[in-house]
């Protein structure tokens, strides 16, 4: 089963029906890939927990699409909206949070109608592995000596400080001694190279380096309210042409399919169905 729901308060489907319209979405897959065979580029902007698994979905989508080519700006997903205002190139849009992507809708840059929640993620604290703290969890996070967080302009670092406030901790912890970082990567990177005491990152993330880090705690359904949800959507490229919006739209419907799921859940993440 393929990835994606545009409404994650939608009422279930019955078994024949999920599998009907399996079936078809399947069928219009293939035929918009078949449409799409022109030579085109994809500006596709990507949420930086995104990049190892996107980097091998490209790599797949090259057997799929020879024709097509995808060009990745990985960052945080605040800079790239930002980007987006500001009129960078961009066709598609895959977010690591609801927030930004609502954001350019409500801007006009997106349709809401081409937004699909299509995959969750979950937020961790991690130190350096072989390395030793007092650090038990997110509640006694204060007992380190640093903290590597990432801005509060970043997805990660917003489920952070949802964290620090539902723990009554927010004052504590903003007077610890912080490397506030640009994205979640840069978070990663200063507790993997042991840089700081801890840090908090998707669990994508620290799989991703799990001999370099080693996990403290999964934030839980108290610590942090918020799903971690990603959204992906089309963005309103004006300098697109029909052969790079065909691309476009082929490209997040192969997202949705089993062969994207199965490398997105390689990755740990978890699809959205």
């Amino acid at each position: 089963m393929g990835c994606g729901n545009k409404n994650t308060e939608t009422t279930k489907a019955t078994e024949a029906a999920a599998s009907t319209e399996a079936a078809a979405s399947t069928e219009a897959v293939s035929e918009t890939q078949a449409a799409a065979g022109e030579a085109a580029t994809v500006q596709v902007y990507i949420a930086a927990s995104l990049s190892n698994a996107m980097d091998e979905i490209s790599a797949n989508y090259k057997s799929v699409q020879p024709n097509v080519d995808l060009v990745f700006n990985a960052g945080s997903s605040g800079k790239l909206q930002t980007q987006i205002e500001e009129g960078g190139a961009c066709d598609v849009f895959f977010s690591a949070a609801t927030k930004q992507m609502d954001a350019l809708v409500e801007g006009g840059f997106v349709q809401e109608a081409d937004v699909t929640d299509l995959l969750e993620n979950k937020v961790q604290l991690i130190k350096p592995a072989g390395t030793e703290t007092k650090v038990t969890g997110f509640e006694n996070i204060t007992d380190a000596a640093n903290l590597a967080l990432a801005a509060d302009t970043v997805p990660v670092g917003q489920y952070a400080r949802e964290i620090f406030d539902n723990l009554g901790i927010t004052d504590q912890v903003m007077a610890m001694e912080i490397n506030e970082c640009e994205d979640v990567s840069a978070v990663l990177a200063a507790v993997s190279e042991g840089s700081n005491e801890v840090g908090i990152v998707y669990a994508t993330d620290a799989a991703s380096v799990a001999d370099k880090v080693e996990v403290i705690a999964t934030a839980n359904d108290t610590e942090l309210k918020s799903k971690v949800i990603y959204p992906v959507g089309f963005v309103k490229n004006t300098e697109a042409d029909d052969a790079e919006v065909a691309a476009s739209k082929a490209f997040v419907d192969y997202l949705k399919t089993p062969e994207a799921a199965a490398v997105f859940e390689k990755y740990g993440f978890s699809c959205i169905n």
